[in-house]
């Protein structure tokens, strides 16, 4: 420890770089106060400061009679980009890894078939995947891909790229996105998935990417829990635009 830095700053960092790089995983329980200042070689009061520093950054959550708990930087679903999600989550310094849970095709339900334009019995491309944040469950995510771009994805390993990468491999090219973001509840089976409680509050992300030619190439739904993200936006005179609705029955 430098004599410039403040002990408990320099504790603080250390946690800090622990958490984010998973070595403290979010949801485990920090060791007793009385060993963390023995390992650090530093008075209780010193270490408090410490935490009470990470608490006030949302790292940690301290319980009265329970222990400190790690909550884990929030990362940020940024609004303002046309990047794929784990493009975005990478970009944020996060290890990102990709489980495909179903492939097939199949009939899409009647919101998606409305945004693509087809009828409701011609079958689409449906892509499930859960996206892991340093090993752990963290989003859950649905695509519907309608040919001719469905056809670009056959045989194509989608555990690696993002579906935005994949398909201007192969020349289509992506030229905006309309996004909804909307609060939920989690149930049983996305739950499940997720390793979370049935109930608990969640950010449902309904995206639309469209090709040059204005018509759809992918319709996304991700449903990421609140305890991971947060949503930013950059605004600007020319930027993004974000537009506040009410829903019906709210």
């Amino acid at each position: 420890m430098t004599g410039r830095t403040p002990k408990y700053r320099t504790i603080a960092e250390d946690l800090t770089r622990r958490i984010g790089s998973g070595e403290l995983a979010p949801g485990s329980t920090l060791p007793p106060q009385k060993q963390l200042s023995s390992a650090y070689g530093v008075t209780l009061a010193t270490l408090r400061q410490a935490l009470q520093q990470l608490e006030d950054d949302g790292l940690i959550s301290q319980e009265p009679g329970r222990g400190t708990f790690v909550t884990g930087p929030r990362l940020a679903y940024r609004l303002d980009t046309l990047r794929g999600l784990a493009e975005d989550l990478r970009a944020q310094g996060r290890t990102v890894t990709t489980r495909v849970l179903d492939r097939r095709r199949s009939r899409p339900p009647a919101w998606v078939a409305a945004v693509l334009g087809t009828a409701q019995t011609h079958p689409v491309l449906r892509l499930c995947r859960l996206r892991l944040l340093s090993g752990r469950p963290a989003v859950h995510q649905v695509s519907w891909v309608p040919d001719p771009f469905a056809s670009e994805l056959a045989d194509v390993d989608l555990g690696g790229p993002s579906l935005y990468a994949i398909l201007a491999e192969r020349g289509v090219v992506v030229h905006r996105a309309s996004e909804s973001v909307r609060p939920g509840l989690l149930d049983e089976d996305i739950a499940a998935m997720l390793g979370q409680p049935v109930g608990t509050p969640v950010f449902v992300s309904d995206r639309i990417t469209y090709g040059l030619d204005g018509r759809p190439v992918l319709v996304d739904r991700a449903t990421i829990p609140g305890s991971v993200m947060e949503i930013r936006a950059e605004r600007a005179a020319t930027g993004v635009s974000l537009q506040w609705s009410h829903t019906p029955g709210a």
